[in-house]
C-alpha cells in the first residue's frame, strides 16, 4: 500500500541527482510532489518522470535564497495541492575548490546563500504552513563536509555545518508543534555535484572508491529512501537527527 496516498511533498533541488531521486520516490509512495530549484528544464524533467509513471507533480522555479521567491514557492505548493506535509531542502552551491584566501567575495555569497540562507528561508516558510496543519515532517540534506574541516572547500564546508546546526535548532523549537526535522550527511554520491569535483580536481572514480570503506561511490537512490523514511511514521521518534550516509566514511575521523 502507498503509505503516502493524498500527501504532499516537496523537493528543493528536485531538478537532479539526490533531489531527483527523492522527488521520484516520494510520488513512488503515493505522495503528491512539487519539485524546485533554479532550472526550470530540469525540474520539468523530474515532473515528467513522475507524471508519466503515474504520479501527480508540479514544478516550481525558485531562487532559494530570495525571500519572495521561496514564499512563493510554498503559496504555490498549498495552492496547487491544498497542503503541505513533507519538506526536502537539497539545493546546493559547490563552488570552487581552492584555498580559503583564494576563495572570492561572490563564491562565498553564492555558496552561503544557497546552502544556508536557503534552507533557512525554505524552513521558514515550511514550518509556517506546517503549523497551520499541526504536523510536518523536513529533511535537510546536508554533507559529511558539515562535520568536519574540508581543505579547498572551506566556504562549502561552513555552511553545510550551518545546515545541521540550523537543523538542530528548529527541530528543537518545533518538537512540540508535531513538525520533525532531521538533517542527512551524505558522502560521495553519484550526482552532478561529485561530477564538477572530478571535471574541477582531476580525480578519478578509483581514488574516491580508495578511501570509502565499502569500496564504492553511493547511488542518489539510497539516500532517497532515508530521506523518505524519515518523512514516514516509521521514523516518529526521530527528530533532530544528524544521519550519515557515506559508506563508512566518517567511521574513520
Amino acid at each position: 500500500m502507498e503509505q503516502f496516498h493524498e500527501k504532499v511533498a516537496l523537493v528543493v533541488g528536485g531538478g537532479s541527482g539526490i533531489g531527483r531521486a527523492i522527488a521520484v520516490n516520494f510520488a513512488k509512495q503515493g505522495a503528491k510532489v512539487v519539485v524546485a530549484g533554479r532550472t526550470s528544464e530540469t525540474l520539468n524533467e523530474t515532473r515528467d518522470l513522475i507524471r508519466e509513471a503515474g504520479g501527480e507533480a508540479l514544478s516550481v522555479q525558485t531562487d532559494v535564497s530570495s525571500y519572495e521567491e521561496v514564499q512563493h514557492l510554498i503559496e504555490a505548493t498549498v495552492d496547487g495541492f491544498g497542503r503541505l506535509d513533507f519538506a526536502c531542502n537539497g539545493a546546493g552551491a559547490g563552488g570552487n575548490l581552492v584555498p580559503i584566501i583564494d576563495v572570492t567575495e561572490d563564491d562565498f555569497d553564492t555558496i552561503v546563500s544557497t546552502n544556508l540562507k536557503g534552507v533557512w528561508l525554505c524552513m521558514k516558510f515550511q514550518i509556517q504552513q506546517m503549523l497551520k496543519q499541526g504536523y510536518g515532517s523536513i529533511v535537510n540534506i546536508s554533507s559529511i563536509n558539515g562535520l568536519a574541516g574540508t581543505p579547498n572547500a572551506s566556504i562549502y564546508a561552513a555552511s553545510k555545518a550551518g545546515v545541521v546546526n540550523l537543523t538542530k535548532t528548529a527541530s528543537l523549537e518545533y518538537a512540540k508543534s508535531n513538525i520533525r526535522i532531521n538533517v542527512i550527511c551524505p558522502g560521495a554520491i553519484h550526482a552532478p555535484l561529485l561530477e564538477k569535483i572530478f571535471n574541477d580536481t582531476g580525480a578519478t572514480k578509483n581514488q574516491y572508491e580508495s578511501i570509502i570503506p565499502q569500496g564504492r561511490i553511493g547511488d542518489p537512490n539510497e539516500i532517497a529512501e532515508s530521506a523518505v523514511w524519515l518523512c514516514s511514521d516509521h521514523a516518529s521518534y526521530i527528530n533532530g537527527n544528524v544521519m550519515t550516509i557515506d559508506g563508512g566514511v566518517s567511521a574513520k575521523c
